[in-house]
């Protein structure tokens, strides 16, 4: 495995009334925040939040290119981004815990914090289509370039973790500061990672290496 300590390009926040960043996705141009009951959305370029929609936010988010999914509680739900309406509803991976959430694939992958997994889900009916199992707490996911990455948090420290989609295997490590959390993990697609940061209601922008 190779190991190294994160690069840490940019840091957000913390942000006028947002007390936690728990979900994190990117729809191309912005960045959106599961924040507690609300879906925000933050520009990556200046830093400052530009909107928000009334949804249940309390843990993973993700984009699938049209819409956003959102874990509320033991069910995922299909939001419209420009209205925050409701289109559709999936149960959650069952045990609770669910924690990141990323699209890929044509399927939803769920983290599983306690349970130190991460599910890959039919988004059309909840069903569970393959487990991959991971020996830290789950946090964030994400998928970028065809590789798989999780964020893990574990008393004081977390790291980003790259696997091997079919065995689990860890691949890479990037380890985060000392006391640095990370909640929700997004790609930008190209050269860096959002991070939430949990209770510090921040978010912060990793390098990914390439190669």
């Amino acid at each position: 495995m190779n190991r190294s300590t994160a690069e840490i390009l940019r840091e957000y926040g913390p942000f006028p009334g947002i007390d936690a960043v728990h979900g994190v996705t990117y729809d191309g141009r912005q960045i959106w925040l599961a924040t507690g009951d609300t879906l925000t959305v933050l520009d990556p370029a200046s830093g400052e939040t530009r909107r928000s929609i009334d949804v249940a936010a309390h843990a993973g988010t993700a984009f699938d290119g049209e819409h956003l999914f959102q874990i509320a509680e033991d069910r995922i739900q299909k939001i419209d981004p420009q209205t925050g309406a409701v289109l559709a509803t999936i149960p959650a991976p069952p045990g609770g815990g669910n924690s990141g959430l990323a699209w890929a694939e044509g399927s939803l992958w769920v983290g599983q914090y306690r349970d130190r997994r991460i599910q890959q889900v039919d988004p059309q009916s909840g069903d569970i289509l393959r487990t991959i199992e991971s020996n830290r707490f789950v946090t964030g996911v994400t998928w970028v370039d065809g590789e798989l990455w999780h964020g893990t948090w574990e008393e004081d420290s977390s790291d980003l973790r790259r696997i091997d989609p079919r065995t689990g295997a860890v691949l890479e490590s990037l380890e985060m500061p000392p006391g640095v959390g990370v909640s929700g993990l997004e790609s930008d697609g190209s050269d860096r990672f959002f991070c939430g940061g949990g209770g510090s209601g921040t978010v912060r922008a990793v390098r990914r290496p390439r190669g």
